[in-house]
């Protein structure tokens, strides 16, 4: 299935297999999961979601400080 994430300086689209989670195509183009929220259609989705089609989700960076 095609996976494609986009947002914040982001632009990729992979390849991955039916069942992979929102982690694995995060890992996949080298983003660490806890650097970003990822949403499809405006609701936010935990990084255990499964994928089962094509879909393109959202990255929003998540800033921390003091």
């Amino acid at each position: 299935m095609k996976v494609a994430l986009k947002g914040h300086g982001h632009d990729h689209s992979i390849e991955l297999d039916v069942g992979s989670t929102v982690k694995d195509a995060l890992d996949a183009v080298g983003i660490h999961p806890s650097t970003v929220i990822v949403s499809h259609q405006d609701v936010v989705l935990p990084h255990t979601t499964i994928l089962n089609a094509d879909v393109s989700l959202e990255l929003t960076i998540v800033s921390s400080g003091g």
